[in-house]
């Protein structure tokens, strides 16, 4: 092989990254033997992190890279999410590459781009466009017609032919309302994702069950939809208290710390007055005041199933539209209690 300007630097830093001599790189590149494949495929996986070109007669092969497509990194539950995914992926060989959306900012269907031109073996979405029902979805088709190996987190639009792992909303309501109306909470507000979002779909559709079942009200006024985020929370909480509501079941963490913040600014007390129960129990939910009532979603035990499914697909097990449904749990702390006997 031809050394171009700029070839033994490219020697160097890959030989660096994977901790083996440049003559054991070179010949990987140069497909020559003597390498095990261990370090054959470390040495690959290096070249692709760094940003360097594959030669021409190992481009064909597919990098040993995994792309996780993160919405945003704000929400604490999408850090906690990557740790778990990442030590995953690395028990299994793979590195991940982190796209992390932002405002204005690359796009998911960008990223897809992005992940196909660094020929990655497979990809994992966590809280993407897959969820929206009105949102792009082009780019998942991408993914489809050339049968890469593609898992989503919690529910997506029925079309999309990709495994599924879930947190059960059913569950997760019926364990937030539950306990809610264990404390004589009867009027019981909804904070949820855009109306378009599947989880809050099915989080909306099991409180009306949930409702209808039990005795309790369920109003339209009762019901708030908008941004996974402290501000929208604390706005449509505003509301969701003129309705007169004494228990506020949110759909994220933090929804529910926005919440707070809105009872507290109206002059009530939590959870004196309005108890708040959240959803995902991400991290320091039991060092807010007061300490958060949550749904704790399993994230351990859901990423680790998510990349052993992906991992079969990259392996050649046929591909499958089934949706894991992993059970939630409520996580009792001090932003509820009996709602006070005045307002029963």
């Amino acid at each position: 092989m031809r050394y171009a300007c700029g070839m033994s630097r490219r020697l160097a830093d890959v030989a660096s990254k994977v901790g083996v001599s440049e003559a054991t790189v070179s010949r990987v590149l140069n497909g020559k033997p003597g390498v095990s494949e261990t370090t054959r495929q470390a040495v690959l996986t290096a070249l692709d992190v760094l940003g360097y070109e594959r030669p021409v007669k190992l481009r064909g092969e597919r990098a040993r890279l995994v792309g996780l497509v993160l919405p945003e990194l704000q929400n604490p539950i999408f850090p906690a999410f990557a740790e778990v995914v990442g030590g995953a992926l690395a028990q299994q060989g793979f590195t991940p590459v982190l796209c992390t959306q932002t405002a204005g900012g690359v796009s998911e269907a960008d990223y897809v781009e992005l992940l196909l031109s660094q020929q990655v073996s497979g990809v994992v979405f966590a809280g993407g466009n897959y969820a929206l029902r009105a949102a792009p979805h082009e780019h998942y088709a991408r993914l489809t017609a050339l049968s890469l190996p593609t898992i989503v987190m919690n529910a997506a639009i029925e079309e999309l032919p990709f495994p599924c792992v879930s947190c059960d909303d059913i569950a997760a309501v019926d364990q937030a309302m539950g306990h809610l109306a264990s404390l004589g909470h009867t009027k019981i507000g909804l904070l949820l994702g855009f109306a378009d979002h599947v989880p809050s779909q099915r989080k909306l559709a099991a409180a009306r069950r949930f409702a209808s079942r039990n005795g309790l009200e369920l109003a339209p006024d009762q019901i708030e939809h908008g941004l996974f985020s402290l501000e929208s929370g604390q706005a449509a909480a505003r509301r969701l208290l003129q309705s007169g509501v004494t228990g506020i079941v949110c759909a994220s963490d933090p929804l529910a710390l926005g919440a707070i913040r809105a009872i507290r600014r109206e002059g009530l007390s939590v959870p004196e007055d309005v108890s708040v129960v959240g959803y995902d129990d991400s991290a320091f939910m039991s060092c807010t005041d007061p300490a958060l009532t949550t749904v704790r979603q399993p994230i351990e035990s859901m990423g680790r199933a998510a990349i052993e499914l992906l991992v079969s697909l990259i392996d050649g097990a046929p591909g499958t539209h089934d949706e894991l449904l992993f059970e939630p749990e409520l996580v009792v702390r001090a932003s509820t209690a009996p709602v006070r006997s005045s307002a029963r």
